[in-house]
């Protein structure tokens, strides 16, 4: 099957940035919580990846669904700068996301596909404390205990990762992210890898957020419990709105 074709692949830099820099207001105290997208279009090498998408998101929780190859991952990293249009404009929140990428970053907190595309160092514990090392040090140790313990991993803080099940290392890389109380949530296909159980309780965390919410997915019962549905096909906008309507469009299309 084929994957969507994501340019450029993220380096550690810039997940590291896309991290720890996420949460944060509009300078004057102002919340604008709705996304924009203007004819966009991404070309490399002369493909079209994603053609003239014109799109508002102004709804909580967003789903984002489409084949494989159709564009999911490049529109989601549009939105927080790891991607940039060849032609169009992206405003997230109020910032233009290629003008402002910083100001973006600080707002937007971006959920991998694979945890250990973003899980930056040794141990749970030291993990989410890079999301926190702005807070004075006790603050940011009494945080991070909570934290831990809030999504079960208090007895994990000190291991390896690498000793982690792949639902809990899915866990740690969103709880890192949410750590940093960002204002937007883009996860790109954060259950792709996991087993049912651990797909329901990552779905339940996501969608539960304060923070408006975008899930690029492959699954439709995720997708149906969203407020919005966005479908792709071969790079171009095929449907936004109702979920039920949006998803029966979706799997006719596959019929």
């Amino acid at each position: 099957m084929r994957s969507d074709p994501v340019v450029p692949d993220a380096g550690v830099d810039d997940v590291s940035a896309a991290r720890i820099s996420a949460g944060g207001a509009v300078a004057d105290g102002t919340m604008v919580d709705r996304v924009t997208v203007h004819g966009v279009t991404v070309e490399r090498e002369g493909r079209a990846i994603l053609r003239d998408v014109t799109l508002d998101l102004s709804a909580r929780r967003i789903a984002v669904i489409g084949a494989n190859g159709s564009g999911k991952s490049t529109f989601a990293r549009l939105l927080n700068g790891l991607v940039t249009p060849s032609r169009g404009r992206v405003v997230v929140h109020g910032f233009d996301a290629q003008r402002d990428t910083r100001a973006v970053r600080r707002r937007v907190g971006f959920v991998f596909t694979d945890p250990q595309a973003q899980i930056l160092m040794p141990t749970p514990g030291e993990d989410l404390a890079l999301s926190l090392r702005d807070l004075p040090g006790s603050e940011a140790r009494t945080r991070t205990t909570a934290i831990l313990e809030e999504h079960g991993l208090a007895a994990h803080a000190d291991i390896p990762v690498s000793a982690l099940s792949g639902g809990q290392r899915q866990l740690l890389a969103l709880a890192s992210v949410l750590a940093t109380r960002p204002a937007l949530v883009v996860a790109d296909e954060p259950t792709t890898l996991l087993d049912l159980r651990n797909a329901r309780r990552i779905g339940d965390l996501l969608l539960a957020q304060d923070a408006q919410t975008i899930v690029v997915t492959h699954d439709p019962d995720l997708a149906a419990r969203c407020d919005q549905v966005v479908l792709f096909e071969d790079g171009a906008l095929a449907a936004s709105g109702n979920p039920d309507a949006v998803i029966d469009q979706y799997r006719r299309s596959c019929a």
